[in-house]
Parts: structure tokens; sequence; C-alpha cells
């Protein structure tokens, strides 16, 4: 059982926190959930706890999710095989209806539902709503990777119009073709939560994931690189401290901070409300890419 907090030591953590309420009410924060950080339901009820404390407090939050763990065990279920091309989900047109319907149909409404009964006001979105995201298909490397497409647009104008209103708009990634295109594609969530976040013009962009931060040794939690210059990244990818699925996450960082993000954060979502210890104290919890 831990000890109590004294009173002083309350009043202390709001006193050191009440700076950052200042610095950050009436701003836009985008959030990424990834889909492994996902999988814990009690940080998913802290998470959810967070967010709808920012939004109290009357900080615009958006908040965009992945779920690539549901949709694996979904086309499990169907004898489908789940296929990855680059780090990409292969998505041919029945995987496609798979994704629509793990992302937009069940997951996106659990997490509206846990906004909800965490006190919060929350809507669900996919990208197909209002137009928010067009997205033409992928072609990498000469690669046919089906309906995964890459965003080329955004219409922010639905999350504006929430966010004025004090909702969580809280976005599936599943975009709608450019015009004269119906297709229905998979977006992935990092790349769609960094140009909505550019869209936007926020001034945070965070990816809660399932690892401490950027290390600069993947066995040693120690070695976390608490902050990054963008100019820092490419000799680190050359000499192989940022690899593999760490890639992405900070191309999509430097993407925003190139849109004009002030700050961009890749934080441990597996830490009890690490997205309050990011937001209102001096202790930092991951890596901040400037």
């Amino acid at each position: 059982m831990s000890e109590a907090i004294s009173n002083k030591d309350w009043a202390d953590i709001l006193v050191q926190a009440l700076p950052y309420f200042k610095q950050y009410v009436g701003k836009t924060i985008v959030v990424k959930y990834g889909g492994n950080a996902m999988l814990n339901e009690t940080l998913k009820a802290a998470v959810m706890e967070d967010l709808v404390l920012l939004s109290t407090i009357g900080i615009r939050t958006v908040l965009v999710h992945g779920g690539g763990p549901e949709i694996n065990a979904m086309l499990e279920k169907t004898g489908k095989e789940s296929k990855f091309i680059n780090g990409l989900r292969y998505t041919d047109a029945e995987t496609m209806e798979i994704v629509q319907m793990v992302l937009t149909g069940k997951l996106n409404k659990d997490i509206v539902g846990l906004l909800l009964q965490a006190g919060g006001k929350a809507v669900g979105l996919s990208g197909v709503d209002s137009g928010l995201l067009r997205a033409k298909k992928i072609d990498k490397d000469g690669v046919d990777l089906g309906f995964v497409g890459d965003v080329t647009e955004v219409h922010p104008e639905i999350l504006e119009t929430l966010l004025d209103k004090g909702y969580i708009p809280v976005v599936s990634t599943v975009a709608l073709g450019e015009q004269g295109d119906m297709s229905r594609y998979n977006i992935n969530a990092d790349t769609a939560a960094a140009k909505i976040a550019v869209a936007l013009k926020a001034e945070k962009f965070v990816q809660l994931t399932n690892v401490p931060g950027l290390l600069r040794d993947v066995n040693d939690p120690s070695s976390l690189i608490s902050r990054l210059d963008h100019v820092a990244v490419p000799s680190m990818i050359a000499t192989g401290v940022i690899s593999e699925g760490m890639i992405p996450k900070i191309e999509c960082n430097l993407e925003a901070i190139k849109g004009g993000v002030p700050r961009t954060y890749i934080i441990d979502g597996r830490v009890p409300h690490a997205l309050l210890i990011e937001m209102f104290s001096d202790r930092g919890i991951g890596t901040m890419i400037v």
C-alpha cells in the first residue's frame, strides 16, 4: 500500500502543473493511440481519463487510433492470413471490408463508449465522414499493396466544428479515394494522425506506443533519448539507432514538424497516465522530436 500524499504535496503538484495548464488551454493536440498500446484494459481506462481531463480543462483534443492486433484477430477468425509488405498490411478487397468493419464499426465505437463512461463528450468518425481524409493508392517500389492508401487531402472542418463544441473527435483511419474514386483505403494511423495534426495547426502531436520512446540501445530501457533534434535523424537511421518500426514513427513526427507542429512526442502508453505526465510536468516521458 502506497503512502498517502500530504496536502502540501498535492498543492505543490497542482502549482507545478498550473503553467502547463495555461500554456495549452485553447490549443489543439492530436494523440495517436496505437493498436498494441490499446490491449491492456486498465491502461486503456487511464488513457481515457487523461483525454477527458485534457478536454474538460479546455485543451482541444483529437484522438486518432489504429487497430492492428484486432484486425489480425478478426482475419484469423475468418481464416484469412495477415500479410505485410515493407511494414504495410497487404489489403485486398475482402481484407479492406474487415479493416473497415473492425476500425470504424467496433474499435471506434468502443473507444467512444469508454470516453463517455469516463465523463467526456466524444464523437466517432472515420476518414470517410465529411470527406475528412482523401487518399490515393500507394505504389511503393512497384509492389501492389491492394487498398492501402496515402493521404492526399485533409478536410478538417468537421473536426473543428466538434472541437468548438467541446467534443473529443475519435478518428479511425479509413479514407475515401480522390475525386472519382469511390474505393476505401486503409491508411497507416501514424501517417494519418500526423497529417491531421498539420491540418489543425496543432500545438502537439503525441504518439502513444508500446515502447519507452527512441532507445540508443533497444535492449537497454535506460538508453532512452529524451530529446531529438530532427536534423540528427538521417545519421541515426544510417547508423541503425533508428531502425525497423521506429523509422516510420519518426518520419511521421518529421512530417508534422515540417508542416508547422512545434513539438512531437513518442511516449510509452504502457505507463499509467503517461499523457498527463508528459503534458503537465517537467519530468518528460518518452522522446520529444523538435
